[in-house]
């Protein structure tokens, strides 16, 4: 991969990882692959949505999550995807989750936001579909 940026930290009071969130940017071609770690919840939903809006912004238009290191989500953190998803459609691009945790995948069944993001078990095939999207 080529273009490794913007690794970004926020840390919440509460202890070592509680409420902590650290976001990994590299790029393929037209996709930005963003690695959200640790939680991603009213406190930290800010942080990931500034590389998912930037990314967007500088032509990436087929956005790649990978969600194998995401511990959390909650309402907000699902709206800042939505919000993503938002841009890269009308981009012409799209948004594609990999790897997520059960417990992020919960979140995504309840809500049936899993219906309107393409989800995928791992992080290349993510890339294979967005590549040939």
């Amino acid at each position: 991969m080529r273009g490794e940026g913007l690794f970004m930290d926020r840390g919440v009071p509460g202890g070592a990882s509680r409420g902590r969130l650290t976001v990994g940017v590299q790029h393929r071609g037209t996709s930005a692959v963003l690695t959200p770690a640790g939680e991603l919840d009213h406190h930290t939903a800010e942080l990931f949505r500034e590389p998912l809006e930037q990314a967007v912004e500088d032509g990436y238009n087929h956005l790649v999550v990978d969600c194998t290191q995401l511990e959390f989500c909650d309402s907000t953190g699902l709206n800042v995807l939505l919000g993503a998803r938002l841009k890269a459609e009308a981009a012409a691009g799209a948004v594609h989750l990999a790897g997520m945790r059960p417990a992020v995948a919960r979140v995504f069944e309840i809500t049936g936001a899993d219906a309107v993001f393409v989800v995928h078990p791992d992080l290349e095939s993510a890339l294979s579909s967005a590549a040939g999207a």
